[in-house]
């Protein structure tokens, strides 16, 4: 069928052209939302899964609604590398400082120009951004240089600045498992304060099923402070709609048998199902898609994910870093105990710790509990067995 027309979007945090299953996260924000117009607070709120079940899109629809709903927000994306503290807090008072400027076109309250002053003093201090608000910088708040007073002073004057107006103060974190130790305990202590003094202030994260315990561990009380949202795969109707809807809408349908090849293929994951319907939409020679039509997308559709999505993380890998992957697929999707894996690759136990730390620095896999190890993508594991007897991608030296 027509290339230019084709439905489906894979890719990282491309919003699908069928938002499905996750209704019930998306009526949540919106109940905050007008609790929020009511003057009602709550919980900030945590969306926990592996990659390719969609929590980029679900995080990006919510920051959508926040401006929706004329709430300021902050959108940043967590990262590992040694920069990365410098840059998420260069990028929260930046976006901050911009987003803000939305309120310097309207006649200020004194609460707001003082939590104007108080952001212009955060970002002046880390020097961000030159842009100015056109208020005194609140000399004294947001700007001692510790990230967990500023922020905490921050959140308390724009929260309550805001909430005159029935409106949020709102950050949005991708990858939130990957913040530094110092930002991210600075910004549940905030939400902390927030929440102590019924502050309309609220963190939104997503990151890997082990975020709640990195909270946690980060702050003993962060567990009750976020209502936590396990992220997982679509159910078959669920997965269904997403693929014969936008098709439909363009006046293609699927054979029933088609379907559930896809279906079967994709395993309710939202990223694959994207894939599979492109490639479906691809070899398709007419706009009923046949089972025949539904094999061969499999096939290709396959073959992409393979060249992209996995080879992309395999490849992050060295070779002594596959060893550990290519142990841990003997247990399928797993999780993994870290001693069967130290003995398949002949190793004592300890000795698997070097391996498993440069793994979840690089994103390939994280640990679900003490002693265990998983896969941060599903299908990784089939992945390692279809290749392994690919000398090139396993055999490849450091």
């Amino acid at each position: 069928m027509e290339p230019a027309l084709n439905p489906y979007s894979p890719g990282s945090g491309r919003r699908p052209p069928e938002l499905v299953g996750r209704s019930r996260e998306l009526e949540s924000f919106d109940t905050l939302r007008a609790r929020v117009a009511n003057h009602r607070t709550d919980r900030g709120l945590v969306l926990t899964g592996l990659r390719g079940v969609g929590k980029t899109v679900l995080l990006n629809e919510m920051h959508r609604m926040a401006e929706d709903f004329d709430w300021l927000t902050v959108r940043l994306e967590a990262r590992r590398e040694e920069t990365g503290a410098r840059a998420v807090r260069r990028n929260l008072a930046r976006d901050l400082v911009v987003a803000a400027r939305k309120y310097t076109r309207t006649r200020l309250s004194a609460r707001m120009r003082a939590a104007l002053g108080t952001i212009s003093a955060f970002n002046a201090k880390i020097g961000a951004t030159s842009i100015e608000l056109g208020v005194e910088l609140n000399h004294g708040r947001g700007d001692s240089g510790d990230v967990e007073v500023d922020l905490v002073e921050l959140v308390q004057d724009v929260a309550a600045a805001l909430g005159e107006q029935g409106r949020a103060f709102a950050v949005f974190i991708d990858e939130m498992q990957d913040l530094d130790g110092e930002t991210l305990g600075a910004l549940i202590a905030a939400q902390h304060a927030a929440n102590q003094r019924d502050l309309p202030f609220y963190i939104v994260g997503a990151g890997l099923p082990n975020l709640p315990r990195v909270l946690t561990e980060t702050r003993s009380y962060a567990e009750r402070l976020f209502d936590y949202r396990s992220i997982g795969q679509l159910d078959r109707t669920e997965s269904a709609r997403a693929l014969a809807e936008p098709a439909e809408r363009l006046g293609a349908t699927y054979a029933p048998a088609a379907l559930d090849v896809l279906l079967d293929a994709a395993g309710g994951y939202p990223y694959f199902l994207q894939e599979y319907g492109q490639a479906a939409w691809s070899v398709a020679a007419d706009r009923s898609i046949s089972e025949d039509d539904a094999r061969a997308a499999v096939e290709y559709g396959t073959e992409q994910l393979d060249g992209g999505f996995f080879r992309s993380r395999w490849s992050r890998a060295t070779r002594s870093e596959r060893r550990m992957l290519a142990a841990m697929a003997a247990d399928g999707e797993g999780p993994s105990a870290t001693g069967p894996v130290a003995e398949r690759m002949q190793l004592k136990p300890k000795s698997l710790g070097p391996y498993r730390a440069a793994l979840i620095q690089k994103g390939l896999v994280y640990a679900p509990e003490h002693g265990q190890v998983a896969f941060t993508v599903p299908g990784m594991a089939a992945f390692v067995h279809r290749h392994r007897e690919d000398s090139e991608a396993f055999d490849e030296t450091d």
